[in-house]
C-alpha cells in the first residue's frame, strides 16, 4: 500500500513537470495585497539632485535680447555708460568663479560680412569640474591629505588608548592539587594602555606610555588572588641615517607650501586672463558702435543718391537710366546689409561683455564704452620690458616653483639611499599592589595584602630601561636608486620646459611690439585715409552734379569713405588692445588697472591666536637642532602696485594724451552718442524728390564732431594746405609722444618712482 502511494506521487510530480514545463514561476502566497509600489523594472534612469541652490538675480530678472528684428529703442536714460575701470571692478565682484577665455576674448567684430565668432565662451557648461574659482587657493591650503596643515599635522601629538577585558575557563594538562599549575585554570584579566606619542623635526619620536593589567586567577600559590601591575615608561627613538635631519622631515610641508604657490601662480594667471578679456571685450563694443555708425553713414549716402537718380528716371533725365538706377539701389541695399551685420556685432559684443561682467544677458539696458581710447604714442625700452616679463611672468613663476619642487623631491630621493639605523631607549617606572589607587597612602610594600600599584611605582623602587640598535637596509639598493635617477630626469625635464618657456615668453613680448608700433602707424595712416576719402566724396558729390563724372564713381567713393572710417577704428581700437597685450606679456596688466591680489581678512580670533602663539615662542626657550629651519625655497614676495604713471627715465613713456608745445592739451577720440537701433527706411524713394543743383553737404559730409575727431581734423587741415601722409618716426634723441594730429610736443619729466630691485619698473596707466 505504501510503495503504491510513492508511485502515485512519482506520476503526480513527472506529470506537473511536463505540463509546466522548466520555465521559472513566482511562487505563490496565501496572503498577498497585490501592492507592487516595490517594484522596480529598471535600474537606472535620468533623474533631479535633491539639491537646493539659489539662482542668481541676473538669470531670474534676465529679459529677451535685443535682435535686428526688435532693436533697442534710444533712450538715454537706458543707456549705460560704462568706464573700462568700472567694467574690470564689476568683473572681479561678480567673479566666484572665473570666466575666461584665455586672456584673448573669443569674439571680434568682422566688419563688411555676415560672418560671425562665437560671443560666449561654453567652458563654464562643458567644463564646470576644470573652472578656475576663487576658492581655489584656499582648496589646496586645507587639502586634508596634501596641504600645508595636513602636512604639518605629522608632528602633532597622538593619543592611542586601548583597554580590554579577556575572561579565561580553560581545562589543563596538570594533575590536581598542582599549586603552580591548576588543572582548570579560571582568570579575569584586564588590560588598560594610554600612550602620548610626538615626532620631533629631527626625526625623532619620542612616546609616553601608561600601562595598567588586573589579573585575578584560581592559582594558589599567589599572596593574594588579585593584583594590579602599573608601570609608566618613556621611550625615544632617533634616526641616525635614513630619516634624520630636520630638512628631511619637513619635505612634505616644503611640499605641500609649493603647491600652494603654484595654486597662487594659477590664481594670478586666471585673474589676469580675465582682466584682459574684460578690457579686449570693451574695446571691442567701442569698436561695434563706430563699424555701425560707419555702415549707417554709408546706407544713408547711398539712400540719398538712389533717391536723387530715381527722381532722375522718373523725370527721364539724364543720368536716370536703368542700370545707374539698380546701381544705385544694389548700393544701398549693400551699406542696408553692412548696418544689420554691425547691428547684430554691437549686440553680441555687448553681450560678450556683460558675460565677462558676470551681469545679466539682458536687462533692458545697452552699454556704451565711455573710456576714451588713447592714440597717443606708447614706448616701452625694450630691454627693460623684456627683463620685467622674464621676472613677472605668473606661468614662469609658477614653473620655478615646479623646479624647486623637484629639487626638493631630490632630497627624499637621495636620503632613501642611506641605511636604516635607529637607536631606542626606553626607561620604566612600575608596581604591583592588592589594588591600583586610593587617596590614603599607607606605605604598605608590593608583598603585603592591601598595598597600592601606584604607591610602589611612585617609592621609585622598581625601575627598568633599555638601550639598543635597529639596522635594516636592502641588499642593491635598486629601487631607491630608479627613484634618484626619475628625480634627476623630472628635474632635467622642468628646467628644459622653463628654458623654452622663457622663449616663448620672448616671442610672445617681440610679436605684441610688432603690434603695437605697427598699430600705431595704422592709425595715422588710416585718419588720412579718413580725410582724404571724405574729402574724395565731397569732391565726386560736386562733379557728378554738374555732370562731369558718372554715378559708379560717386558709389565708390561713398564706400572708400564707410571702409577708411572703420579702418580708422579698427586700427584704434587695436592699438589699445596691443598696449593691453603688451603689459598682458610683460606682467604687469594688473597694476596698469589697478587690481591688487592679497589674501583675505582672517577672523578676528585667528589673530589673537597667533599674537599669542609669537608671544610664547619669544618667551620660550630656544633649542638649537644644529639647523632648525630647511634651505630658503623662496626669494621674497612679488611686488603688487609699484608701476609709475607715465614716464619712467629707464624703462616707459606711457600718456594717455598729448601737451603741445605751448601747454594746449590735445585730446584723443571719443566714442560716438549713436542710436543703436535701425531708422525705418522707406524702401520707395519719393516721387516729388526734386534734383539738387549742389552738394548736399549735411548728407555728404562726415559729421567729424559724432565722430569725435572735429578738434584733431581741424588741426589737420588748418596745419596744411593738402593732405599729407603722417610720418611716423620716432626721435630717439627727444623722448616725445606723438598723436594722429602731426602735433608733438616735450614732454615734462616727473619725478622718478622707486624701481624694483631686480632692475625694472613696470608703468601703469
Amino acid at each position: 500500500m505504501k510503495t503504491q502511494f510513492h508511485k502515485a506521487w512519482i506520476l503526480v510530480l513527472i506529470g506537473t513537470m511536463i505540463f509546466t514545463g522548466c520555465q521559472p514561476t513566482q511562487p505563490f502566497y496565501f496572503k498577498e495585497s497585490g501592492d507592487l509600489s516595490l517594484y522596480l523594472d529598471k535600474a537606472t534612469d535620468i533623474e533631479y539632485a535633491d539639491v537646493d541652490h539659489d539662482r542668481l538675480t541676473e538669470v531670474e530678472n534676465s529679459e529677451a535680447p535685443f535682435t535686428i528684428s526688435d532693436p533697442f529703442e534710444m533712450d538715454e536714460s537706458k543707456i549705460w555708460n560704462l568706464s573700462l575701470e568700472e567694467a574690470v571692478a564689476n568683473s572681479l565682484k561678480n567673479s566666484k568663479a572665473i570666466r575666461t577665455a584665455g586672456g584673448n576674448a573669443v569674439f571680434r567684430v568682422i566688419p563688411g560680412t555676415t560672418l560671425t565668432s562665437d560671443a560666449i565662451p561654453t567652458s563654464l557648461t562643458v567644463r564646470n569640474d576644470a573652472i578656475p574659482t576663487i576658492y581655489d587657493p584656499a582648496l589646496v591650503s586645507t587639502d586634508p591629505q596634501f596641504g600645508v596643515e595636513a602636512a604639518l599635522s605629522e608632528f602633532d601629538a597622538q593619543m592611542n588608548a586601548n583597554f580590554n577585558w579577556d575572561r579565561v575557563d580553560r581545562p589543563q594538562n596538570y594533575q590536581t592539587g598542582n599549586p603552580f599549575f591548576v588543572s582548570q585554570f579560571g582568570q579575569n584579566l584586564f588590560t588598560g594602555n594610554l600612550e602620548l606619542t610626538k615626532k620631533a623635526a629631527t626625526g625623532t619620536r619620542w612616546f609616553l606610555r601608561q600601562n595598567n593589567t588586573y589579573d585575578y586567577n584560581n592559582r594558589t600559590s599567589l599572596i593574594y588572588p588579585s593584583s594590579w601591575l602599573a608601570n609608566v615608561e618613556m621611550e625615544a627613538r632617533h634616526p641616525l641615517l635614513r630619516g634624520s635631519g630636520v630638512q628631511v622631515n619637513r619635505v612634505n610641508v616644503m611640499l605641500a607650501r609649493i603647491r600652494e604657490d603654484v595654486s597662487i601662480a594659477d590664481f594670478e594667471t586666471n585673474i589676469r586672463n580675465l582682466v584682459s578679456d574684460v578690457e579686449e571685450a570693451y574695446w571691442q563694443l567701442y569698436f561695434a558702435y563706430h563699424n555701425l555708425e560707419a555702415a549707417k553713414i554709408g546706407r544713408d549716402s547711398a539712400l540719398v543718391t538712389w533717391r536723387r537718380v530715381y527722381a532722375l528716371k522718373v523725370n527721364g533725365a539724364e543720368g536716370g537710366e536703368a542700370e545707374k538706377e539698380a546701381q544705385a539701389m544694389q548700393q544701398y541695399f549693400e551699406f542696408r546689409s553692412r548696418t544689420e551685420s554691425a547691428l547684430r556685432d554691437l549686440y553680441k559684443a555687448e553681450g560678450s561683455l556683460r558675460y565677462f561682467m558676470g551681469l545679466a544677458a539682458t536687462d533692458g539696458r545697452l552699454i556704451r564704452p565711455a573710456t576714451e581710447p588713447t592714440d597717443a604714442w606708447v614706448q616701452f625700452d625694450w630691454f627693460d620690458i623684456h627683463n620685467e616679463a622674464l621676472a613677472r611672468s605668473p606661468e614662469l613663476r609658477r614653473q620655478g616653483w615646479r623646479i624647486k619642487q623637484r629639487e626638493i623631491e631630490m632630497i627624499t630621493a637621495r636620503n632613501q639611499l642611506l641605511p636604516q639605523l635607529d637607536v631606542v631607549g626606553l626607561y620604566r617606572f612600575l608596581g604591583l599592589g592588592d589594588q591600583l589607587i586610593s587617596g590614603n597612602r599607607d606605605g604598605k610594600n608590593f608583598n603585603q595584602v592591601g598595598s597600592k600599584a601606584w604607591d610602589v611605582l611612585t617609592e621609585g623602587n622598581f625601575q627598568e630601561y633599555t638601550l639598543g640598535a635597529q639596522f635594516s637596509m636592502p641588499i642593491g639598493f635598486r629601487k631607491e636608486l630608479a627613484g634618484v635617477r626619475n628625480v634627476q630626469l623630472q628635474i632635467a625635464r622642468a628646467k628644459a620646459v622653463m628654458e623654452d618657456m622663457e622663449l616663448e615668453v620672448s616671442h610672445l613680448l617681440t610679436d605684441t611690439i610688432r603690434d603695437l608700433d605697427s598699430n600705431y602707424n595704422l592709425v595715422q595712416s588710416n585718419l588720412n585715409r579718413l580725410i582724404a576719402a571724405d574729402r574724395e566724396v565731397d569732391s565726386v558729390q560736386a562733379a557728378y552734379d554738374t555732370g562731369t563724372v558718372t554715378l559708379d564713381l560717386l558709389l565708390d567713393a561713398q564706400r572708400r569713405r564707410s571702409d577708411a572710417q572703420i579702418a580708422y577704428f579698427q586700427s584704434l581700437v587695436g592699438y589699445n588692445i596691443a598696449i593691453k597685450d603688451v603689459h598682458m606679456r610683460k606682467g604687469s596688466l594688473l597694476d596698469y588697472n589697478g587690481v591688487y591680489l592679497a589674501e583675505g581678512p582672517w577672523p578676528e580670533k585667528a589673530y589673537f591666536d597667533a599674537q599669542g602663539h609669537a608671544r610664547r615662542r619669544s618667551a620660550s626657550h630656544y633649542i638649537d637642532y644644529g639647523y632648525t629651519r630647511p634651505a630658503v625655497i623662496s626669494r621674497g614676495p612679488v611686488p603688487q602696485g609699484s608701476s609709475g604713471l607715465g614716464f619712467t627715465e629707464d624703462s616707459t613713456i606711457i600718456h594717455d594724451h598729448v601737451i603741445s608745445e605751448d601747454g594746449e592739451e590735445i585730446q584723443t577720440p571719443t566714442p560716438a552718442k549713436t542710436p543703436t537701433s535701425l531708422e525705418a527706411v522707406s524702401l520707395e524713394p519719393p516721387t516729388t524728390t526734386k534734383v539738387a543743383r549742389s552738394s548736399p553737404q549735411s548728407k555728404s559730409e562726415l559729421d567729424w564732431n559724432k565722430l569725435g575727431l572735429t578738434k584733431l581734423v581741424s588741426e589737420v587741415r588748418e596745419s596744411k594746405s593738402t593732405p599729407q601722409p603722417i610720418s611716423a618716426a620716432k626721435s630717439a634723441s627727444r623722448r616725445i609722444t606723438e598723436s594722429a594730429s602731426h602735433e608733438s610736443g616735450q614732454n615734462p619729466t616727473p619725478a622718478k618712482t622707486a624701481a624694483t630691485s631686480s632692475g625694472w619698473q613696470a608703468a601703469k596707466r
